[in-house]
């Protein structure tokens, strides 16, 4: 028998309300409340707890969706599982592997669930790409280049944002592209980072980077690499996956990796797939694909044991993991 479940949302920021609007339209949640530290936060039209003790205190709270700064989601996530509530991360889940872990413990010893949020598994080209991948239908793969040039620019980084802060929000591969370093570690599993490069081209308010590279290699993949950066003018370029197989290639690209631009495989004919949903759309510039829709359902199904987190804690650290050994090279 299904049953209601009660959620609630630490953090009403752009993404806060993207969660709140899924949540308030899934016949089988409940949005109770939320908690959010700042009094000019955009609110929902239900409760606001005064203080996050009163929230987590909630006897029909079941599940809190945390959207708040990235370098926050360890100790909030931590409070909430220690109340024993299960918990929805934004991305990345932390930002240190070692905090990730500790979650994963706490959740395992409390019997609650820890759901990573990354949508862009849901989009029909991903879905479809990890079937490709799954049946090998490439045959051994000789490479895989990834490249993302977005726009963040002062409509991004302003005022007394979080954006840009080291301790906050700790670099554009967590922020922006932890989406696809998750679509490399689903298709092909653990990334070893082999060098890092970082640049800042336009960014000096910024306390990091707003360009890099790096190169990995996993089980399956023996040359890869992965171009980011955040210097577009006006909006975003592309977000874009190439890969060389033995018995054919594919290109990936749009937006956040929305449309196959090429695919030629050995035997292989080329399904229709599904029109891929729009991106976030934010104040000024785009994020990734609007998916919470499937995030929220999921979180759903698993709460009510039909179904288990499409993206455990587990993956959320290896994510996290691959991020932070690019990063150690920025010292």
């Amino acid at each position: 028998m299904t049953k209601q479940i009660g959620a609630g949302i630490i953090g009403m920021g752009r993404i806060g309300n993207r969660h709140a609007e899924e949540i308030i339209r899934h016949p089988g949640l409940n949005l109770i409340g939320f908690f959010d530290i700042n009094p000019k936060a955009k609110r929902p039209k239900t409760y606001a707890f005064p203080s996050i003790s009163d929230f987590l205190n909630e006897r029909d709270l079941v599940v809190v969706h945390v959207c708040t700064p990235n370098g926050t989601h360890f100790s909030i996530a931590k409070q909430c599982l220690s109340a024993g509530k299960s918990v929805v991360i934004e991305k990345p889940v932390t930002l240190l592997h070692s905090e990730a872990e500790e979650l994963e413990i706490l959740a395992k010893n409390q019997g609650l669930h820890i759901f990573c949020v990354m949508q862009n598994r849901y989009s029909p080209v991903s879905v479809w790409l990890k079937e490709v991948i799954d049946n090998q239908y490439l045959g051994e793969l000789f490479s895989v280049h990834v490249d993302c040039a977005w726009n963040r620019d002062d409509r991004y980084y302003c005022g007394d944002s979080w954006h840009g802060s080291l301790d906050l929000d700790g670099g554009p591969l967590y922020t922006q592209f932890s989406h696809f370093v998750d679509m490399l570690y689903w298709l092909f599993g653990e990334l070893t980072i082999q060098d890092a490069r970082f640049f800042n081209h336009n960014h000096p308010n910024t306390e990091f980077e707003d360009s890099g590279s790096f190169q990995f290699e996993t089980e399956a993949v023996k040359q890869g690499s992965f171009h980011y950066t955040t210097s577009v003018w006006d909006k975003n370029f592309k977000s874009s996956i190439q890969l060389i197989g033995e018995k054919g290639s594919i290109e990936i690209s749009g937006q956040y990796m929305n449309e196959v631009r090429y695919c030629h495989i050995e035997n292989y004919e080329m399904p229709t797939l599904s029109p891929a949903p729009p991106p976030n759309l934010y104040q000024g510039y785009e994020g990734s694909a609007s998916n919470h829709v499937h995030v929220i359902h999921n979180v759903w199904e698993t709460l009510n044991e039909k179904s288990h987190p499409n993206t455990p804690i587990h993956e959320g650290k290896m994510v996290t993991k691959a991020i932070e050994n690019v990063y150690l090279r920025r010292k």
